[in-house]
């Protein structure tokens, strides 16, 4: 029998969220995309007066985390980071944790969305492009990202 998912929660990400999310940089994949998960990482978001770091959960687990960062050169919002547990990669669970986050009335404030994607981040490409975001620039010598751009 399955079950109905629960709802997401959303907040902004707390120091009581740190040590589950740290746990998650045991995953090479994550690490080597994302990482190092350090205490000056938390120092920083937790003093940054611009950037924006976002839990995701169901129930009592933290299931995503997503960074983002004003562009006003753009008018955007830019993930810096998009993180989901990985024991839950592969199921669902970064759509959910976005489109929780998109149904927050502080996200209406900017309607252009913008990230930033190595070229080696598979998982990455194929999660923005399944998510309909377009790629606007190939990775080149000097900037070795992909440049996505999304509208609401």
């Amino acid at each position: 029998m399955n079950r109905e998912p629960l709802a997401l929660w959303v907040r902004r990400f707390e120091a009581q969220d740190f040590p589950a999310y740290r746990q998650w940089y045991a995953d090479p994949l994550l690490d080597q995309h994302l990482g190092p998960m350090d205490d000056e990482w938390l120092a920083h978001v937790m003093a940054d007066p611009v950037g924006e770091q976002w839990a995701i959960g169901e129930a009592q687990a933290l299931v995503a985390v997503i960074g983002l960062v004003p562009e006003p050169e753009h008018g955007a919002w830019l993930i810096s980071d998009f993180a989901v547990d990985p024991v839950r990669r592969s199921q669902g669970w970064g759509r959910r944790a976005w489109q929780a986050l998109l149904a927050q009335p502080a996200m209406h404030t900017r309607r252009h969305w913008r990230a930033y994607v190595a070229e080696d981040n598979r998982g990455a490409q194929a999660f923005f492009d399944a998510l309909g975001w377009q790629r606007l620039a190939a990775p080149s010598a000097e900037d070795p990202f992909w440049t996505y751009t999304w509208r609401r």
